[in-house]
C-alpha cells in the first residue's frame, strides 16, 4: 500500500472507530428517583398544558441525527465529530440519550466551554476591551476549575461577592483590585471588579443583573424608567461594595470585619449631597454585625434558596441557553414589561433547582431530558412559530467560538497547541483562524436572531481557512476519503454529509451529489467534485446552525 493509502486508512480509523458513551458515568442505585428525571416531568407538564390550553400542536420528536448534533453543540460547544455521530446512530440503546448527556458533561470540553460562556455572559467588557482582556481570562480560569467540579453555582457566586480585596488607588485613572491574604484563586475572581473597574456602582449593577435577573443600572441617574426600581434602590444595593471606594477602605488600625461597618456600608448618591445605606433588593435590611462585612450579609441574602430572584434568574439563565430563549426574555428585565411566558415553570423550575443544591449538571440534565428540548426544529403547525410557547426547538445561530470549533471538528485541522491555549489568557493573537472567525462573526445578536453578513458569507465561501480545508492536497481528512480502498462514491458522499452534518445524506441528496461527483463535476476531475461538495456542506445555512 502506498503511503498516501496507508495515511487514508489510518485517518479513515481515527474518523470511524467505535465510540462509547455509556460506560463512563455509573447507574443510578435501583429504587433512587433520579432528580434530573422529576424536574424533566415538571418542564413537560407545564409545557403540554399550555399547548392545550392554546391548542397547539407540538412538534416531532427529533431524530437520533438532530439530537446528537444539537446536544453536543449546546454542551461542549462544538459539533460530533463523525465517528461520535455514526456511533450515537447506530446505537440501539433505549437510554442512549441520557447516557450520551451524561457523557458529555464528564469531558473536559464541558467545563471549557461553559467557562468561556459564563465568562463572555458576566464580563462582555473582557470580550471587546483589550486592557480588560486579562481579567477576563483569569475569571475563565476560575470558572473552568468549578465547572470542572461541578461545584454549586450558589458557592460560586458567594465565594466572588465575598473574596478578599485590596483596591489599588494609586492609580486613579486605572483601579484595579487584587485579592487579600493569599486566598486560594483570589486574584482568579478579582478579575471579577477589575474589570468593573472596582467601582461600587459598576459592581453593584453586574451582580444585580447577572445573580438577581435585575438591570437596575438604568435607575443609576434617575427612577427607572419603565420598571419599579427606584435611585434610592440603586444606590443602596452599589452601598453593598462601599468598601471599593477608597473613601471607604478599611482604615489603620483596623483588622478585617472588624472594620465599623459605617465605614463601609455607605455611599453617596452620584450628583447629590445624600448618603444611603446598603439594603437588599426585597426592601429588607441586614442584621449588622462586627463579624461581617456587607458583601458578606449581601452574598448570604443572594444565594439563600429562599431568596425569590436568584434561583429563578439562574434557572432562567441555563434554559435560555438550551433553547436559545428565556422564559423571562430579555433574561434581566423582567417585570410587567417582560412577562415570564411561564410564570409556574420558572417559579418550580427556580425551586427545584434550589432544591437540587444548585447543581448545574442535574438542571443540564433534566433540561436535555425534557420533551421539550428534544421537539425538532421543523416545523408542522402554525401555532410553532412563536419561541416562547416552545412546541419546537428554535434555531439557534452557532457563536464564533462554536462555529470555528466545528470547522475544527468537521476538518480535522490541527489547531496548534498555542491557539488553543491563548483563550485561557482572554484573548487570541491577531491573524491565525480562531482569531479571524472570531473577530469576523462577532455580534451582538440573540441566538435566534442570528443572520449571517455578506462580509461572514465571503469568508466562508473565499477564506484561505475554508479554501485549505476543501482543498485535497492541504486537507488530510478530505484526501483519506477521496483515497479511501474499496469505497464507492455513496460512501465517500456519505461520510462528507455525517463529517458536516453529522447525519447521512437523505436519498434525494444522495442521488443529486453522487451524480455531480460521477460526472467529474465542473473540471471533469472526481476528486475535485468530490471537494467540491465539501465546500457546498460547509458554506451551507445548516452547518451555521445549531437546530
Amino acid at each position: 500500500m502506498s503511503v498516501r493509502l496507508r495515511v487514508a486508512a489510518f485517518l479513515a480509523a481515527l474518523v470511524f472507530p467505535a465510540v462509547g458513551f455509556g460506560s463512563e458515568v455509573a447507574p443510578a442505585p435501583k429504587g433512587v428517583k433520579d432528580p434530573a428525571d422529576t424536574i424533566a416531568a415538571l418542564i413537560d407538564r407545564h409545557l403540554a398544558k399550555d399547548w392545550e390550553a392554546r391548542g397547539l400542536i407540538p412538534a416531532e420528536t427529533t431524530d437520533d441525527a438532530e439530537f446528537v448534533r444539537r446536544v453536543y453543540l449546546d454542551v461542549i460547544g462544538r459539533a460530533p465529530k463523525a465517528a461520535e455521530a455514526r456511533s450515537f446512530i447506530d446505537d440501539k440503546t433505549a437510554d442512549k440519550r441520557a447516557k450520551l448527556v451524561d457523557y458529555l458533561l464528564q469531558m473536559p470540553g464541558h467545563a471549557n466551554y461553559f467557562a468561556a460562556v459564563t465568562r463572555a455572559q458576566w464580563l462582555p467588557q473582557t470580550t471587546t476591551n483589550f486592557q480588560l482582556a486579562q481579567f477576563g481570562g483569569q475569571f475563565e480560569t476560575y470558572l473552568r476549575a468549578r465547572y470542572r467540579e461541578n461545584t454549586p453555582v450558589d458557592q460560586v457566586v458567594k465565594r466572588i461577592v465575598t473574596v478578599g480585596l485590596t483596591v489599588n488607588t494609586q492609580n486613579p485613572g486605572f483601579r484595579f483590585v487584587q485579592a487579600s491574604g493569599g486566598e486560594p484563586d483570589g486574584n482568579n475572581i478579582a478579575g471579577f471588579y477589575s474589570a468593573s473597574e472596582a467601582k461600587p456602582e459598576n459592581v453593584g449593577s453586574a451582580v444585580s443583573r447577572l445573580f438577581l435577573g435585575m438591570k437596575l443600572e438604568c435607575a443609576q441617574c434617575h427612577d427607572h424608567p419603565f420598571a419599579p426600581y427606584t435611585r434610592d434602590q440603586f444606590w443602596q444595593f452599589a452601598a453593598f461594595f462601599a468598601e471599593l471606594n477608597p473613601l471607604n477602605a478599611p482604615r489603620p488600625g483596623f483588622v478585617g470585619p472588624l472594620q465599623p461597618q459605617s465605614d463601609r456600608n455607605t455611599i453617596g448618591v452620584l450628583a447629590t449631597d445624600r448618603k444611603v445605606t446598603a439594603t437588599f433588593f426585597d426592601g429588607t435590611n441586614p442584621e449588622w454585625s462586627l463579624e461581617k462585612s456587607p458583601r458578606q450579609e449581601l452574598a448570604n441574602w443572594l444565594v439563600d434558596a429562599k431568596n425569590p430572584f436568584f434561583a429563578k434568574n439562574m434557572a432562567n439563565r441555563m434554559w435560555a441557553h438550551f433553547f436559545g430563549i428565556g422564559i423571562v426574555d430579555p433574561v434581566d428585565e423582567p417585570g410587567e414589561n417582560n412577562p415570564a411566558s411561564h410564570p409556574e415553570l420558572l417559579e418550580e423550575l427556580g425551586q427545584a433547582f434550589a432544591d437540587g443544591g444548585f447543581d448545574n449538571r442535574m438542571l443540564i440534565r433534566a433540561i436535555t431530558r425534557s420533551k421539550a428540548y428534544q421537539l425538532t426544529s421543523k416545523m408542522s403547525h402554525p401555532g410553532q412559530a412563536d419561541p416562547r410557547r416552545f412546541a419546537k426547538m428554535s434555531l439557534k445561530g452557532l457563536t464564533p467560538s462554536q462555529l470555528f470549533d466545528t470547522m475544527v471538528s468537521a476538518t480535522g485541522f490541527r489547531e496548534p497547541a498555542y491557539m488553543r491555549n491563548q483563550q485561557n489568557f482572554g484573548f487570541v493573537q491577531p491573524g491565525n483562524p480562531r482569531s479571524q472567525f472570531l473577530t469576523q462573526f462577532a455580534n451582538t445578536e440573540r441566538a435566534t436572531e442570528t443572520n449571517t453578513t455578506i462580509l461572514q458569507a465571503l469568508m466562508l465561501m473565499n477564506g484561505k481557512f475554508i479554501g485549505d480545508q476543501t482543498d485535497l492536497a492541504k486537507s488530510e481528512l478530505l484526501a483519506a476519503i477521496a483515497d479511501m480502498p474499496g469505497w464507492g462514491t455513496k460512501q465517500r458522499v456519505s461520510n462528507l454529509f455525517l463529517t458536516a452534518f453529522s447525519r447521512n445524506p437523505t436519498p434525494e441528496e444522495l442521488e443529486k451529489f453522487t451524480s455531480y461527483v460521477d460526472r467529474g463535476g465542473a473540471k471533469n476531475d472526481k476528486k475535485q467534485a468530490l471537494a467540491d461538495v465539501f465546500w457546498v456542506l460547509l458554506n451551507s445555512p445548516e452547518f451555521l446552525f445549531n437546530h
